[in-house]
């Protein structure tokens, strides 16, 4: 399937919210305290449309099918960046829904940081998530000279497979709301 990568609008927050949840529905879960789809959601429409943090539409990507459907999406954002634009969502999250919320540090400096990506469930197998991956990768490592940073969970050894086959290699675990996950990086 032939599709067109290009950086968000606020316009995709919508869908960009829907594929986010489908990439870390646990985690948003951990977030609010409560297994709960919809103000899962909600939580993370909210902070798509807004500006200046991690999951702002400032710092995702979408892949647009020929027939102009936003089929995929990802996150990614400068690790050195990391504090900055996580530090509204966790002064929300502590004032609506965890007071303690203090999570662990998924990047560091030094790395562009795929947060999530997704692709639609209808169009699995189409070779999408490779091709957004592949252009993630032109984009950032081979024109930009960056790292690009990712996590994997060891349950889902078809991502991991596929991120080794597009060069990424592991480079250590990190501990994300109390989950080990592997990290693996492209340079």
């Amino acid at each position: 399937m032939r599709i067109k990568i290009r950086k968000a609008i606020l316009a995709d927050a919508p869908l960009i919210a829907a594929y986010m949840l489908m990439a870390m529905e646990d985690i948003v879960y951990a977030f609010i305290q409560e297994n709960n789809q919809s103000k899962a959601f909600e939580f993370l429409l909210y902070f798509i449309e807004s500006i200046a943090n991690q999951y702002s539409y400032q710092n995702c990507w979408v892949a647009e099918s020929d027939e102009g459907m936003i089929v995929a999406a990802a996150n990614v954002y400068n690790g050195s960046d990391l504090v900055a634009l996580r530090d509204p969502i966790i002064s929300y999250i502590r004032e609506n829904f965890n007071a303690d919320f203090d999570p662990e540090n998924e990047t560091q400096s030094g790395e562009y940081y795929i947060d999530t990506l997704a692709v639609d469930l209808r169009y699995h197998g189409n070779g999408i998530g490779t091709q957004m991956l592949q252009y993630l990768i032109d984009y950032y490592a081979i024109t930009h000279h960056q790292t690009i940073g990712l996590l994997v969970e060891d349950e889902n050894p078809k991502a991991k497979k596929l991120y080794s086959r597009l060069g990424f290699k592991e480079v250590g675990t990190k501990t994300l709301v109390g989950k080990t996950l592997t990290h693996m990086q492209y340079t």
